[in-house]
């Protein structure tokens, strides 16, 4: 069944150079290079707090928020305002401790399972009720170390795991672009299979 296509892609993640390769940027990663495929290009617009490409051919805005991420809503709020997108013409790509690198997840709405990003921008679009892309990373073992875990680098075994599954999403654009966001979610949702050496 074919639903509103996206308006907004969201990528959440940390501004600066120190963060640029912590797991908390993976919706970061995603949305660059979903940028370059689209051949858009990310410029800083201070009214929207973040950096924003616009692509007219695709109909959709690629929005990364430079508020850091426990303020993403006010970032996501003042673009979805100006061009009247409504919630549910929204994907928020993150990244999710309870996924393993490699997987991915995608839904409408929910819980924000811990996350200030998404707490954030549910509290800020007074609706949950918006997609979310999860990219995994993993989880530390122990919740007082997922602070710390966020914002160090993932090791090379996991982050070659999570470019895959980045490469994995990137490949369901066409489908996400169209609206048709169930089989785009089954085949997101689905195990990677492995690899045969």
């Amino acid at each position: 069944m074919t639903q509103a296509p996206p308006k907004l892609i969201v990528g959440l993640g940390n501004p600066g150079p120190e963060y640029v390769e912590t797991r908390h940027n993976a919706g970061f990663w995603f949305c660059e290079q979903l940028a370059r495929e689209l051949g858009v290009s990310l410029s800083r617009e201070s009214r929207f707090h973040g950096l924003v490409g616009r692509s007219r051919q695709h109909g959709v805005t690629i929005l990364l928020p430079q508020t850091f991420m426990n303020r993403s809503g006010l970032s996501v709020v003042a673009l979805a305002h100006f061009y009247r997108i409504l919630p549910n013409e929204i994907l928020v790509v993150h990244d999710e401790l309870d996924i393993p690198p490699g997987q991915l997840r995608m839904k409408c709405g929910g819980g924000n399972g811990g996350h200030n990003g998404l707490k954030d921008i549910s509290a800020h679009l007074s609706t949950p009720d918006y997609w979310r892309l999860r990219i995994g990373i993993g989880h530390p073992g122990d919740r007082n170390q997922v602070a710390d875990f966020v914002l160090h680098r993932p090791r090379k075994e996991e982050q070659a795991l999570i470019d895959e599954s980045i490469e994995r999403a990137l490949a369901t654009w066409p489908l996400i672009a169209r609206g048709e966001w169930e089989r785009a979610t089954q085949q997101l949702n689905s195990k990677p299979k492995p690899k045969t050496a």
